[in-house]
């Protein structure tokens, strides 16, 4: 890429944005011949907020792909909404979570874009409608993930298929099964024994693999797969997965679930040894040290890899011809072991074998590596055996109940989370309701145990798109009401125990609470089924930074009266700890305590190495 300083060339790129005034700090250019591809980024001016249609939008930062012919623009916008206008004689479409078009501005951090609403006129019309559809490409600015409100944002999911003449499709499904752990893009990457071939985009697996036809396109019987939530990295086209290289082994691919804690050092050290990065994601990295290893044979290619590399990560990489499944030495994240016949799977949950029907073999151990190929399953540690760190809040809230992680059923550790929660926590009242659907196993938990009957008190709308229009005011609010409903039936006049897993913003909590209230509850408790978070988490969760997370700001006491509750509680460490077994090694709970078992680089956040 280059500089472009000319005035009248810029002038060029404003063909396709009439309506529009940007502001800027920095372009770059490049392309040549009739399309041509501009980025304006602007880092240090306040984020701006509008009008298109009469409605608000927030954008935050804008990429523009120029191409001849009609101009589509398409606006992703913060908090979620759907606006039809006219642009160019174009129609377009803004949403946060779409792009269509030929021109598309994405909203993240950095702001440049002011409207002028005048300009915009509706239309709707068949012919244009074709016309996006028609510009749908690989290459746009990526769809978000659906906002999960006052969650945690999820990690990764990665899969691995060794043996199967369809080793595409099972990873479709396997990813499909694994679609909780990641929304914003998905791909898959196969190996006939020659060639490798990937197919990834933005959105969900559903969505990134519609056409069946896409299948032809990934022959062989050797196949990876990605869903990425990004927790390094922005949410682009250039940071899904898997990443596939040609090197001088020969072509490579990977997926990553985790976070690196030391990959902004070795990435420094790597661009001033003249590595060029192609991705914000720390995964990269990884493929970098493979290209400079020295060791002949792959697998002790990786060891000396995995050796330098800090972190967590439960990796799937693809050969020619090989899978392997590797994961850190203390075992943050998880990753199982599979087998249907001659068939060899790999996959961070277990539910995604039991859609395969596919029999659970085990657990990939801490600083394991499973090699896949033509001879069977080869196992070698690649690393000492050090204190495993499992991440406990894969237990509490990330992974599928109906999955086995760690060697643990999800949905026992939650009933124990429940029971324990009522013994440490009891409430004096008449039903027990949860937040669906993430809490409803601790729900029933905490019910058994306290001998009260537990509720369907809030319905969760599974239909939701991922764009809604939304009223001008009280927006955060208005999503919370298109997400739950109160069954006014059940809690009217009675004293209603709310069980939730945990406690991020509190802004959803507090709106449920005003709601069960406005449906006629007497008394609303509310109870946690894992300690306060007070610290961000540099392992493969998005959480918020620490002056975000509520916990962090209140005391119980206060939290409690801003939620509008009449009392909250939550599960202390000791009693989460005693809910989870121990016979395969510890866990790691520095989201609750903010001490860190591999401490990480000073990192600001997600976006730090862009």
């Amino acid at each position: 890429m280059r500089r472009w300083p000319a005035p009248q060339k810029i002038t060029k790129l404003f063909e396709c944005i009439v309506p529009f005034n940007f502001h800027f700090s920095i372009v770059w250019v490049g392309g040549a011949g009739p399309t041509r591809t501009a980025t304006f980024m602007s880092r240090f001016r306040p984020v701006h907020r509008g009008m298109l249609n009469n409605a608000k939008y927030r954008a935050s930062r804008h990429e523009c792909h120029v191409t001849p012919g009609p101009r589509i623009a398409t606006f992703m916008s913060r908090p979620s909404l759907v606006l039809w206008g006219v642009l160019n004689k174009a129609q377009y479409r803004a949403s946060r979570h779409e792009c269509r078009g030929t021109a598309c501005w994405a909203a993240r951090q950095v702001p440049i874009l002011k409207s002028n609403p005048h300009d915009l006129r509706k239309s709707q019309t068949k012919k244009t409608q074709k016309n996006m559809n028609d510009h749908k490409t690989d290459q746009q600015t990526p769809c978000c993930e659906e906002d999960d409100l006052d969650k945690p944002r999820s990690n990764c999911g990665v899969v691995g298929i060794y043996g199967s003449p369809e080793a595409a499709k099972l990873a479709y499904l396997s990813l499909y099964s694994l679609q909780h752990r990641g929304q914003e893009s998905a791909g898959i990457a196969t190996s006939d024994g020659e060639h490798l071939y990937r197919h990834a985009s933005m959105g969900q697996v559903a969505d990134v693999f519609a056409d069946e036809r896409m299948f032809d396109q990934l022959p062989g019987s050797l196949a990876i797969g990605h869903n990425r939530y990004s927790t390094t990295g922005s949410t682009v086209i250039s940071n899904a997965q898997p990443i596939l290289v040609k090197s001088k082994h020969g072509p490579i691919a990977v997926s990553h679930n985790g976070n690196l804690v030391n990959a902004r050092s070795i990435r420094k050290e790597l661009e001033q040894e003249g590595a060029i990065f192609q991705t914000s994601s720390d995964t990269e990295a990884i493929l970098h040290l493979l290209a400079r290893a020295r060791a002949s044979d792959m697998a002790d290619k990786l060891r000396e890899v995995f050796a330098i590399l800090k972190g967590a990560y439960s990796i799937t990489m693809l050969t020619r011809d090989a899978v392997y499944g590797i994961r850190d030495p203390q075992g943050f994240r998880p990753l199982c072991l599979g087998r249907r016949g001659d068939i060899h799977i790999l996959a961070s949950e277990s539910c995604a074998l039991d859609l395969l029907e596919a029999e659970y073999v085990r657990d990939v151990q801490p600083g394991e590596m499973i090699k896949l190929d033509k001879d069977g399953v080869h196992s070698r540690q690649f690393a000492e055996k050090r204190e495993r760190k499992a991440c406990i809040f894969e237990l509490v809230y990330f992974s599928r109940p109906d999955s086995r992680v760690f060697n643990e059923n999800v949905d026992r550790a939650r009933r124990r989370l429940g029971k324990n929660l009522a013994l440490e926590c009891p409430a004096d009242a008449d039903i027990v309701i949860s937040v669906p659907d993430s809490s409803n196993t601790a729900a029933v938990g905490f019910s058994r145990r306290s001998d009260m009957k537990f509720e369907l008190g809030l319905i969760r709308n599974h239909y939701v798109g991922r764009t809604f229009i939304q009223p001008e005011q009280n927006q955060r609010d208005f999503k919370v009401r298109v997400k739950f409903n109160v069954v006014k039936g059940i809690v009217k006049d009675r004293r209603v125990v709310v069980v939730e897993d945990s406690i991020v913003r509190g802004t959803t909590l507090r709106q449920l609470t005003s709601m069960l209230r406005k449906a006629g509850a007497k008394e609303v408790h509310i109870r946690v089924s894992s300690p306060p978070i007070v610290a961000p988490c540099y392992y493969g969760m998005d959480f918020p930074t620490r002056e975000e997370l509520i916990a962090n700001k209140m005391s119980v006491a206060e939290l409690c009266t801003y939620l509008g509750a009449d009392s909250l509680e939550y599960l202390s460490l000791d009693g989460l700890l005693a809910s989870v077994p121990h016979d395969d090694g510890g866990y790691c709970t520095a989201c609750f305590t903010g001490e860190y078992p591999i401490p990480p680089e000073r990192i600001k956040d997600k976006h730090d190495m862009e």
